[in-house]
Formats: structure tokens, C-alpha cells, sequence
């Protein structure tokens, strides 16, 4: 029953001196974060948004209260089957300490890795602590769920802030209560939290003032161990560089490939190590790739809108691609919300009769966002308008931001399991390179995110054809280009059911692949990895994402070979590889210096 460990010749007796050491040097290093926490806040250097943010919190609470408080006797009911709850676990307890067999009155699910550990079911005390708080967050969420007349905004942010609140009480989240922990504790003498609170600080230090919990450890370095793609920088304005990577075969088809990666992230994603690189995989096919990356913008960039992106963009790179290899039409790919600004830049280009194209490939990308996702949490009047006033003050949204945000959406996957390893194990975590690239954040223009916010979010303006770039409104179905839309299965940045509803807005013709996993992995996903699985061929009028997947057919591997013989039967006329920056100004070696820009 006890979590203690016995002293056997693998396990160290317990050093009361040692325990206590390590424990005024954990308290001293927790000051050290508390004022790396303070000091950027009462210097001005970070505006403190926790009172607007709890605010927030408590108007949405407020509201479902409001339901339940209405009425005397709906309240006084739903605090009896909560008491009820807590009166019949309390006696199971009981009769367990006198040695009674009992089942559990509530069990985790069998994937929540919280409480994988033994102790959690072997441990009496262990197991009333967890039962107790899976009743009670069983019991939050049937509040939000049986609460009548909330709308349905209301309820999403409901669902998600207790989601949030009751992931951060998890007793796992705390020494005494999580087993693992406290084990650790008492056989490093307390060591453990000493090492966990000098890396508290340091993460706080490195967020300058919030916590960037590191995700990877070791160190990884652009350029030599990610992003290695020999290549060439021939271009770049104040936004973007462009990359031309050096050809890997004889002959290369004529018509070359401008990839648009998100400016949330950095384009490395896209070249990972050499086994995980789509951008190598897509020259060794025969390619002549282009790749933009963006700046990591400052204060002094904070006025670049969403025009400037387009123009000093997709369209400058167009101009480039086109002095660099004398080709005007291009194969183009955009990922994310670099698919987003894809599409903006081929209505516009539709729009003016300028034919730049061969094809378009929209990876996990959305034009349509009825059907958005979690992300619609963070998404309204009052929301956008106080990140708005942060924003005017600082010019840019910084990236610990965003990055915070997205990892709140699967908080027990992103957050919770570092915090426990990282700062009350104290264990450095391990190399890993998704996630060192996960935690490059970039900082965005107050402009640029605050036009996407606005006009895609919360108006959704692009496929209702109200959205108005350039002095032009922007009318999807004029695009005639042929598209291969790639929405992943698993996805919760951008839903396969908005990315397939998507598809019906452009013009032309459209090829829909569900491609297995999520954000990341569905997309990146090399085909000697043998991982995962694709479909093609449902039904296009499909309303749903399961009706499609009923008439398609299923693929084991990459989606890669499927998207490669897809444009060549476009167009697969070759040519001599061209040297990268052959006939243009090399300004220096990928993969440049703009990737390098850390925030």
C-alpha cells in the first residue's frame, strides 16, 4: 500500500539531512522563478493578461450558473448526486481499509496515461484521491452538458475552460498526490524537485517572463542536424526568403513547385531530418522546389497586413521562380494557414486573369470555417478585441502565445505530462525533433493575425466571397486550377470535416484525400515509414466526412506517391535540373538566415 520504497540493495535509504538540503535549494530556486515570472511584469515588459482572461473565464461560467441557479430545487438536486457520489465512495473506502473486495465506483479511461501507475489502483489512499476527482470532473461536465439555453459558442468555451481547469487539478499534477512523484522524492532524498525547480526557472527565463516549457531536450541546430536540404536563398524582401533547392536527379519536371508554409510556425517542419524531409523526398522526385520562409517579425514589421503577405509573399515569389527558371506557371502547395494565404493569392490572381498556375495542393489547410475546431474557443467579439489591444501596444502577437494556446487545446498531452516529468521529476526530456520545432514560435504582425482572425474566423468572409484583398473582393470558384485537398483524419487545428466542406467553393476540379493521424504526422509521413494510411475516391457530394470515407478506397502508406503521380498527369513534360541560383544573385546557403530568427 505504501508508496514509499523499500530499502533494498537498487534503492537508496532516505537521508533526512540530504532531503532537507535539496529542499531549501528547490524553495530557493523556486524563488529565482518567481522572479523571472515578476520582474518582466513589474518592468512593463509584458503585459499581464490573466484579470481580462479570468474574466473571461468567470463570464462563461456565469452563464451556465445562471441555469442552474434559477431554479431552487435543479440546484439543490444536482448538489445532492454530487454529495451522493462523494458519501458512496467514502464508504467503499472504508470498507476497504477493513480489508472488503470492492469495485471502483468510477474508472479512468483506459488511455489516460495519468494513471497508468499500479499505486493508483493497489494504494488505497491513491485510488480514493483519483476516484474522488474523476466524480467531481465527471460531475463539472455534466453541469456544462445538462445546462439548457446556453448557445452553442458559449457552451464550446464552457466545455473547454472546464476541460482546462479540471486537467490542471489532476492530482497527478502534485508531489503528494501522484506516486510516481513522491517515490522519486524519497529515493533522491528530494534531488528531484531541486532539478525540477532550476529548470522552472530557466524555462521562465527563456520565455522572458512565461513559461516555455521545453518539450525536447539536447539541442538541435538549424541547418546542421534539421533543415539540411542543400539550397540556395535567391531571394528576399522585409517578410520572406525564398529558398531553391539543388536538383537530385538529371532531369526534373518543367514546371517547378513553389511550397507556402504557415508563418505561425517555421518551414522547417517541412525538412526535419533527411528520412523525415518532405522537401528532400520531393527533389529526389524530380522537382524543382521553392520553399518560403518567413521573417520572424518584430515590433518594427507589426503593420504588415495581409496584403503585404500576399504581395511580398506567394505573388513576389511567383516573380522570382520566374526570372530564376523562365517558367511563369507553377505547381504550388500551401500548408495551414499557408494554404489559407494560398487560396486568398489564387482568387486574387483569378480575379486579374493571370494565369500562374498548373495546380494547387491545400495541406490540412482551411478556406471555410464553419466547421473550425477547437481553435473556435479563443474566437469572439470580446476575445479578439482584448488581443487586439494587446497587439496595437506591442505590434506583434509573440509566439509563447500562440504556442501556449494551441498546447491548452490538448493540454494533458502538451503540457501536464512535461510539468511532471520536467519539474517534479526533474528529468531533462528527451531529444526529439517535432517537438524542438514545436517550441521555434514565431512572433506574427498585429495586422496580419488580426485581419485572418476577423475575416476568416469569426466572419468567415473567404468562401462566402466577402473577403476583400488588394482592393479586390475575392471569389474562390473563379479558381479553375486543378487542387489536391489533403485534410488528416485526426486533425483538431484544421477538422477533415472543414477542410472536405471547403472543397465545394473553388471553381475547378478537386481531388479530396484523407490522409490517417493528425496536423503534423498525417502530413508528414514518408513512405518508408510504412505509417498510416490514405484514402481517395469518395463520394465528392458527400456532407460528411465518414459518407465520403464509406465510397473511398483505403491505402496503406504516404500520400506522397499518390500527390506525385497526381501532378506529373498534369503536366509531365521534363527539362535539364537546373542549378540552384544559376541565373540568379545567390544571397547565401540554405537554409538562410530568417529560419534562424528565434523569438
Amino acid at each position: 500500500m505504501s508508496a514509499l520504497p523499500t530499502d533494498t540493495p537498487t534503492t537508496k535509504p532516505f537521508d533526512a539531512d540530504a532531503f532537507a538540503f535539496n529542499l531549501a535549494r528547490a524553495m530557493e530556486s523556486g524563488g529565482k522563478a518567481l522572479s523571472a515570472f515578476l520582474q518582466p511584469r513589474e518592468t512593463g515588459d509584458i503585459n499581464n493578461r490573466a484579470p481580462g482572461e479570468m474574466g473571461e473565464v468567470i463570464k462563461t461560467f456565469a452563464e451556465v450558473a445562471e441555469y442552474w441557479l434559477a431554479d431552487a430545487d435543479r440546484a439543490s438536486d444536482v448538489q445532492m448526486r454530487l454529495g451522493k457520489a462523494y458519501l458512496e465512495l467514502w464508504g467503499q473506502f472504508a470498507r476497504k481499509l477493513a480489508g472488503a473486495e470492492e469495485e471502483p465506483t468510477i474508472a479512468p479511461a483506459p488511455k489516460d496515461k495519468r494513471f497508468a501507475d499500479p499505486e493508483w489502483k493497489s494504494n488505497h489512499f491513491f485510488d480514493f484521491i483519483m476516484q474522488l476527482y474523476l466524480l467531481t470532473t465527471k460531475w463539472a461536465h455534466e453541469l456544462v452538458e445538462n445546462a439548457e439555453g446556453l448557445d452553442p459558442h458559449t457552451r464550446k468555451k464552457a466545455e473547454f475552460y472546464v476541460q482546462v481547469l479540471t486537467n490542471a487539478f489532476a492530482p497527478s499534477n502534485f508531489v503528494l498526490t501522484n506516486p510516481e512523484v513522491l517515490r522519486e522524492t524519497i529515493a533522491s532524498s528530494g534531488d528531484n524537485l531541486f532539478r525540477g525547480m532550476q529548470m522552472l526557472a530557466e524555462d521562465i527565463q527563456a520565455g522572458g517572463g512565461t513559461l516555455k516549457i521545453r518539450q525536447s531536450g539536447g539541442t538541435f541546430e538549424i541547418g546542421k542536424d534539421l533543415a539540411l536540404t542543400p539550397g540556395k536563398v535567391i531571394y528576399q524582401n522585409e517578410i520572406m526568403q525564398l529558398i531553391q533547392y539543388e536538383p537530385r536527379t538529371e532531369h526534373v519536371l518543367r514546371t517547378p513547385l513553389l511550397i507556402v508554409p504557415p508563418w505561425i510556425n517555421k518551414y522547417y517542419i517541412l525538412d526535419l531530418t533527411p528520412k523525415k524531409s518532405f522537401i528532400k523526398w520531393l527533389v529526389d522526385q524530380g522537382l524543382t522546389v521553392f520553399v518560403i520562409s518567413w521573417v520572424n517579425p518584430d515590433r518594427s514589421l507589426g503593420g504588415k497586413t495581409f496584403d503585404d503577405y500576399m504581395r511580398e509573399g506567394p505573388l513576389a515569389a511567383m516573380d522570382a521562380i520566374e526570372k530564376a527558371t523562365g517558367e511563369m506557371k507553377v505547381h504550388t502547395m500551401g500548408y495551414c494557414i499557408g494554404g489559407t494565404l494560398l487560396a486568398t493569392t489564387l482568387a486574387w490572381l483569378a480575379d486579374k486573369r493571370r494565369v500562374r498556375t498548373t495546380s494547387a495542393t491545400f495541406m490540412a489547410a482551411q478556406v471555410d470555417f464553419t466547421h473550425a475546431g477547437d481553435l473556435m474557443v479563443y474566437i469572439d467579439e470580446s476575445q479578439l478585441s482584448a488581443l487586439e489591444r494587446d497587439m496595437q501596444q506591442t505590434g506583434v502577437l509573440h509566439g509563447t502565445r500562440m504556442a501556449m494556446a494551441f498546447n491548452m487545446l490538448r493540454s494533458n498531452d502538451l503540457i501536464w505530462p512535461y510539468v511532471i516529468s520536467n519539474y517534479l521529476k526533474g528529468k531533462e526530456p528527451s531529444s526529439f525533433d517535432l517537438l524542438f520545432w514545436n517550441a521555434d514560435a514565431t512572433r506574427m504582425p498585429g495586422a496580419n493575425h488580426s485581419f485572418y482572425l476577423r475575416n476568416c474566423y469569426l466572419e468567415n468572409r473567404l468562401s462566402a466571397g466577402t473577403m476583400v484583398l488588394d482592393n479586390t473582393r475575392l471569389d474562390l470558384s473563379k479558381i479553375k486550377t486543378p487542387i489536391y485537398n489533403l485534410a488528416t483524419k485526426d486533425d483538431h487545428i484544421a477538422p477533415a470535416q472543414s477542410v472536405l466542406y471547403g472543397s465545394q467553393f473553388f471553381g475547378g476540379p478537386v481531388r479530396f484525400v484523407l490522409s490517417g493521424s493528425g496536423h503534423i504526422a498525417g502530413v508528414i509521413n514518408p513512405p518508408a515509414s510504412g505509417k498510416y494510411q490514405y484514402w481517395t475516391g469518395g463520394n465528392a457530394a458527400a456532407e460528411t466526412v465518414q459518407e465520403w470515407m464509406n465510397g473511398a478506397t483505403e491505402h496503406q502508406g504516404s500520400w506522397w506517391p499518390d500527390w506525385r503521380a497526381w501532378v506529373e498527369g498534369l503536366d509531365s513534360e521534363t527539362v535539364p535540373a537546373r542549378t540552384a541560383g544559376a541565373s540568379m544573385t545567390v544571397l547565401e546557403e540554405a537554409p538562410g538566415s530568417y529560419v534562424r530568427m528565434r523569438a
